[in-house]
């Protein structure tokens, strides 16, 4: 009992905790070894694509103008006397509809004059006439069958026919003078813009107004050289036998959302220089539309859809099949990973249209492509069938 009261008390406490380890080491389970656990296989989202024949619809935008559009000039001088109510800015016309008239007296002066140089042309005409069948039968009468042009008055005669056709030209020219100061559109339309009014001296070729055809209006279309391969055209082409891709026109007017049927008629028969890009021209025929339709405004900006020619073996997909913008994942029989090529042909912010190398029923990966390696195998979740 003294020999344990000498032992210091922290000796005492090591010795008792390295008893306790010693039990605790001897006395713990031994671990069973477990087999380890077989690798998960990732799971991604897949879709069944079947390609098939479609006809894909080319998307752009054009600003409405018109077919026809001219300045109205005058081509005789003189004040303007009279003025349409039409002659307006906006105003619709005909043919038929006189805009402005030009102070015509001078012109219906020059007329009378000119008529008075023919007939004064006409009598000298008859006169050597008569003088020339005169010489004839003198000469006639001499026995003698090589006649002189001069004595036959030949000359003479030619000389007084060519001066009743100046003069006859003459008058005809005083007749278009009179007619020019009736100034007419050579086709039905709308005003754009006037240049001059009631009062004012005009001169040969001054503008009188900037007219335009409001029976046909055009769109200048652009499209890229991958939109051209979806439509039936070429460049240069124009509608003839051949009837041209068929356009739906939308665009907005006083707040309401409207459209418009038409037609592609032609295309520019060269590249734009600066966009590398083809332009389309479509046309609206208005008295086509129907009669509640509003036409559309010369100068309003609008949509376009074109009907595009039948592909085969399109595949529509989501947008979020496609991978590093032309490339697509799909699963081979065992649902491995395989890389493949795609050629796209059109998309938007859902769905992608391509041809690739997919035979009908095939599974393409819509996500995590970066995080699959060609190869791998996975587990096909099914979205749905495309």
């Amino acid at each position: 009992m003294s020999l344990i009261k000498r032992i210091p008390l922290w000796l005492i406490i090591v010795l008792l905790g390295a008893i306790i380890a010693l039990l605790l080491h001897l006395l713990k389970p031994t671990p069973k070894p477990k087999p380890a656990p077989a690798p998960s296989v990732a799971q991604v989202k897949v879709v069944q694509a079947n390609p098939t024949a479609l006809a894909l619809p080319v998307f752009t935008q054009g600003t409405v103008a018109p077919r026809r559009e001219i300045d109205l000039v005058a081509e005789v001088a003189g004040k303007i006397v009279t003025v349409a109510p039409n002659f307006v800015s906006g105003a619709f016309f005909t043919p038929s509809d006189i805009l402005v008239n030009i102070d015509s007296a001078n012109y219906v002066l020059a007329e009378i004059r000119a008529a008075a140089k023919v007939a004064d042309a006409q009598q000298l005409l008859a006169s050597e006439k008569g003088r020339a069948l005169q010489a004839k039968r003198e000469w006639r009468d001499l026995g003698n069958e090589d006649a002189n042009q001069l004595f036959l008055r030949v000359p003479q005669l030619a000389a007084a026919e060519a001066t009743v056709n100046s003069a006859q030209a003459d008058l005809a020219q005083t007749q278009l003078d009179i007619a020019r100061t009736k100034l007419v559109a050579p086709f039905s339309g709308r005003i754009r813009e006037t240049y001059v009014n009631l009062g004012q001296y005009v001169s040969p070729g001054s503008k009188i107004a900037r007219i335009f055809d409001s029976e046909v209006v055009e769109v200048r279309l652009p499209i890229t050289d991958a939109q051209a391969a979806l439509l039936d055209l070429t460049l240069g082409f124009r509608a003839g036998s051949k009837r041209g891709p068929n356009v739906e026109l939308t665009g907005t007017v006083a707040g309401r959302d409207l459209s418009w049927l038409g037609r592609i008629t032609r295309t520019e028969a060269s590249l734009d220089t600066k966009t590398r890009m083809y332009h389309a021209i479509a046309e609206v025929v208005i008295s086509e539309l129907p009669a509640d339709t509003i036409a559309p405004v010369v100068g309003l900006f609008v949509h376009a859809k074109i009907d595009g020619r039948s592909i085969e073996d399109v595949i529509k997909l989501p947008r979020s099949a496609l991978y590093k913008s032309d490339l697509l994942l799909a699963l081979d029989e065992n649902n491995r990973v395989v890389q493949l090529n795609a050629k796209v042909l059109s998309k938007t912010s859902a769905y992608v249209w391509l041809q690739a190398d997919l035979l009908p029923g095939a599974w393409v990966v819509t996500e995590r492509q970066g995080y699959l390696q060609p190869g791998v195998q996975v587990e096909p979740l099914v979205q749905g069938e495309f």
